[in-house]
């Protein structure tokens, strides 16, 4: 088999390379003189992620389609610790990603099957508060380009971007408590009258008919109340760069735009 590298990663302070190969070994490189210093034996599959601490030059995580978790001392050449990520009744999740914490205490990893995994000292306590399932009600909504090839979210024709924050939900699509629906970036002062979800039936992939977030509580005029709060901080920032002489920027594009055919 032709070797060939899938990852690449420095150390904190550029001293070494490491790299991962598809023969499943990890190589640890001097990036000066390009000498080979350690080969590293775990995986039993291909690498795609290599992250090293944010401060200690010494530590370098790897993770892969393996479902296998490395975390590797690259000066001694060995292996601190090792964490196989099984899923009880499906086998292993193959690890996509993984991210340290700015502290080097902690790190965080996403693997196939939708999970995060949350890795670190201390204890769990805080994370014991968390539903099992999260998801975002948009997460696997459909997405559909206006006659000026913007995206649009295809349910309510507006630019992802300027969608209002997210309803957490569970993995049928059931929102949580407006508790946790706090925990979403956006959402942190809401009323509770902001945190009620609007709630339909859609049909899923099976032809099923389920009851699904569609989108959130409204006002007298059909707009949803982010929305109208968006808009309102819209126009007097609009109205304060008149006041001070500036030129507006171009409009945005109308969300509202017709789709091509297709």
């Amino acid at each position: 088999t032709k070797l060939k590298v899938t990852m690449v990663a420095w150390d904190r302070y550029d001293a070494t390379v490491i790299t991962a190969v598809n023969n499943f070994l990890l190589k640890v490189w001097n990036s000066s003189t390009g000498q080979l210093l350690h080969s590293l034996s775990g995986h039993d599959d291909e690498v795609f992620v290599l992250e090293a601490h944010p401060f200690d030059q010494r530590i370098v995580l790897s993770a892969g389609h393996d479902g296998n978790i490395f975390v590797w001392d690259i000066d001694k050449g060995t292996k601190i610790r090792n964490y196989f990520n099984m899923i009880e009744g499906q086998g292993h999740g193959a690890v996509f990603d993984c991210k340290f914490s700015p502290d080097g205490q902690h790190f965080a990893c996403t693997d196939s099957h939708g999970h995060l995994l949350l890795f670190g000292f201390g204890c769990n306590k805080y994370y014991e508060k968390i539903p099992d399932q999260m998801f975002f009600h948009t997460d696997y909504r459909p997405l559909i380009r206006d006659a000026n090839n913007y995206v649009l979210d295809e349910q309510t024709q507006q630019a992802p971007h300027l969608m209002p924050p997210p309803f957490l939900v569970d993995v049928d699509g059931n929102p949580h408590p407006t508790r946790f629906q706090r925990l979403v970036p956006g959402r942190e002062n809401c009323k509770d009258e902001q945190l009620i979800p609007q709630l339909g039936y859609v049909a899923n992939g099976d032809g099923e008919v389920v009851e699904q977030v569609i989108g959130q509580q409204t006002n007298d005029q059909d707009e949803s109340i982010l929305d109208g709060m968006i808009r309102e901080l819209q126009r007097e920032q609009d109205l304060r760069l008149i006041n001070e002489g500036e030129t507006l920027p171009n409009p945005p594009l109308n969300r509202s735009h017709s789709v091509n055919g297709g």
